[in-house]
């Protein structure tokens, strides 16, 4: 009989021990607003009394909606309370349970229990009873040791680096050796340079209008062509009279207007306005 009792006592000290060093792994107790046995937040002033409860034990404790900077980037910080009602008619019944980020359960209580008739008081009582499994366990946050993160030297290599220039592998210099006791022979065979030449396109300013352009009418303005004929350009009518927007080869948007009884070409040439007049007859 003794023998099976002082099995019994190391093994729920051992027991104890164990889930004190689980819950010194955690910085935190989140305890709910509104538990989901309940149908309003703190019902029995449940949400209090146990908030109260686990910060005498020396936890921080934090309501689920008031999370602080640190438990909000890292949820693993802290333990969710979650509180069992079983009660009955003939007496109230709570158990508390702990689980991590991942929802594992930690720890659970024993089954506080109370008569009392009050709601408030017997909840406050079986809550406390409860909670007495906690509280004869020792706690004191320890945070968990990070692993060591060994930076590995970096290493720049810039052998053959160096692919090509303007699109032209680099020639290497070839060396043959021949040592034998018939011949001796040493030679620098150097990279014969190339004779092709890069072709450069030249863009040659737009040539000046200034021949005489008839002007023939669209669908939505008019085009001018030449006495070739040819088109020179596509006139767009807009919303105001005698001006036009220009449509043409290489000469981008443009306006063609009517100044002083005469006809003006306007468009953009290498960042600058150019201003043409025209002869157009309509």
């Amino acid at each position: 009989m003794k023998s099976n009792f002082l099995f019994l006592a190391t093994f729920v000290l051992g027991f104890c021990g164990a889930m004190n060093g689980q819950l010194n792994d955690y910085k935190y107790v989140i305890v709910p607003k509104k538990f989901d046995a309940y149908k309003t937040a703190n019902m029995h002033l449940t949400s209090t009394t146990i908030k109260h409860l686990f910060t005498q034990k020396g936890f921080l404790t934090v309501y689920d909606d008031e999370l602080p900077a640190d438990l909000s980037a890292n949820r693993c910080l802290g333990l969710l309370v979650n509180l069992e009602d079983t009660s009955n008619l003939f007496s109230t019944k709570t158990i508390l349970t702990l689980k991590d980020c991942q929802s594992i359960e930690i720890f659970k209580t024993a089954v506080g229990k109370s008569k009392m008739k009050a709601y408030k008081d017997a909840y406050s009582d079986a809550i406390k009873k409860a909670f007495v499994s906690i509280e004869s366990m020792p706690y004191k946050y320890t945070p968990k040791e990070q692993p060591e993160v060994v930076e590995k030297p970096i290493t720049v290599s810039f052998k053959n680096d160096v692919k090509s220039v303007d699109g032209v592998e680099p020639k290497k210099k070839i060396v043959v050796q021949e040592a034998t006791p018939e011949t001796q022979r040493y030679e620098v065979i150097e990279p014969v340079a190339s004779s092709v030449k890069k072709v450069v396109e030249v863009k040659t300013p737009k040539p000046k209008i200034s021949s005489l352009l008839y002007a023939q009418s669209t669908a939505n303005g008019f085009q001018l062509i030449d006495n070739t004929p040819k088109v020179v350009l596509k006139l767009v009518s807009t919303s105001m009279e005698n001006v036009f927007l220009v449509r043409g080869d290489g000469m981008g948007n443009g306006l063609v207007f009517k100044k002083n009884d005469k006809w003006f070409l306007e468009y953009i040439e290498n960042g600058k306005n150019v201003l043409e007049e025209l002869d157009i007859k309509f």
